[in-house]
């Protein structure tokens, strides 16, 4: 056998018994360690294998569709807008702006590597690239919101006294939030400073499993990692402008923000 060729799992009868044995650790784990979230496990693992199961029917047709893939690619980004929303804890009104942020990190990244050519403009390229970049401005963008709504309610008296001394509100609550913008950031900057030292992501084990060359896996990933750095980095600083001009602002803060 090519010592390149794919070495992915078979979905046979071992791989279902090392799944189950896999869930069984984990909630004898929760119940022995008083952890709480035994039954988590499970409902976790079996939405995961069904939901895997209809995507993979689903991906298999699409694959061969360019406009099917980009279908797949805007309910993705639809799915993605309204988990952030949920996360972020805003009315269902402010999902425009939401889906804005979201947008502003996804399309110059999925724009350059599908425009250039470097990643193909098929089936096979469109979705599994723009499910991970897709995915990492959701979570950078849900990140970057709750700890930007928390630091409001944190830091009320430096928003007031910033209103005090003649700054808008928009002024105001930036000062606040400027200080957090970082901690979003930070996991993607941590992972792609110890790839291949640490660790290695998705995309990487991906290519070498599809029978790619550890070179072809290498700059799959890479390219994954720096255009995830531009995504999150946009969809972060545009998401803390909306925050701050009080467009994307948590229920329970509406009351006293903005003033």
């Amino acid at each position: 056998m090519h010592p390149w060729a794919t070495t992915a799992p078979t979905p046979d009868g071992r791989l279902a018994v090392v799944l189950v044995v896999l869930v069984a650790i984990a909630v004898v784990t929760s119940y022995v360690g008083r952890l709480g979230v035994g039954r988590d496990h499970v409902t976790a693992a079996v939405r995961a294998v069904v939901q895997l199961a209809v995507v993979s029917v689903v991906i298999a047709a699409l694959l061969a569709s360019v406009w099917g893939a980009i279908g797949f690619a805007v309910v993705m980004y639809v799915v993605a807008t309204a988990t952030a929303v949920r996360r972020l804890g805003v009315p269902a009104g402010q999902a425009g702006w939401v889906a804005l942020a979201l947008a502003a990190g996804a399309a110059p990244v999925l724009a350059l590597a599908l425009g250039s050519g470097v990643v193909p403009f098929n089936g096979a390229g469109i979705v599994p690239v723009a499910g991970i970049v897709i995915g990492g401005v959701m979570t950078a963008a849900s990140l970057t919101g709750r700890r930007a709504a928390d630091e409001l309610v944190a830091g009320r008296g430096t928003y007031e006294a910033g209103l005090a001394v003649g700054l808008t509100s928009t002024e105001a609550a930036y000062l606040v939030l400027e200080p957090t913008a970082r901690e979003a950031l930070t996991p993607g900057l941590d992972q792609t400073r110890t790839v291949g030292l640490v660790t290695l992501p998705g995309a990487f084990i991906g290519v070498l499993l599809g029978g790619g060359t550890p070179l072809e896996a290498g700059s799959a990933q890479v390219l994954v990692l720096i255009g995830l750095l531009a995504g999150q980095a946009l969809t972060c600083a545009v998401l803390l402008r909306l925050v701050a001009s009080g467009r994307v602002v948590r229920r329970d803060l509406a009351t006293m923000f903005p003033r």
